[in-house]
């Protein structure tokens, strides 16, 4: 399934043209990264990932719409998915796009 262009628009949106903020065509979807760091991604499946501190993460997923982000049968600690309500508008979604950015700026750059 290809991921939701609307969902990619905000997105985009909310990255607000930062020139070190790069899309990538991955995971049956598209990704944004910031500095060469995975920061987000509309999912080809539905609704989003966003990146996050693996020290708020056990805490992140008692949110309402913020599930695991699972590969293989594996959780990705540090990597949580957004339902489709989370992801129905810029209000809801920016929140948590804007977390998953302002972590990958934290990284090291690559």
């Amino acid at each position: 399934m290809a991921y939701d262009e609307a969902l990619a628009d905000r997105v985009r949106e909310i990255m607000d043209n930062r020139p070190y903020v790069t899309e990538m065509r991955m995971f049956g979807g598209l990704g944004w990264l910031a500095h060469g760091n995975m920061a987000a991604a509309a999912l080809g499946g539905g609704g989003a990932m966003v990146r996050v501190d693996k020290d708020e993460y056990d805490d992140l997923l008692q949110e309402p719409g913020v599930e695991a982000m699972v590969m293989k049968d594996r959780p990705m600690r540090g990597w949580i998915r957004l339902d489709a309500d989370l992801c129905a508008s810029a209000d809801s979604l920016r929140p948590w796009v804007e977390r998953g950015l302002a972590y990958a700026e934290s990284l090291p750059r690559k």
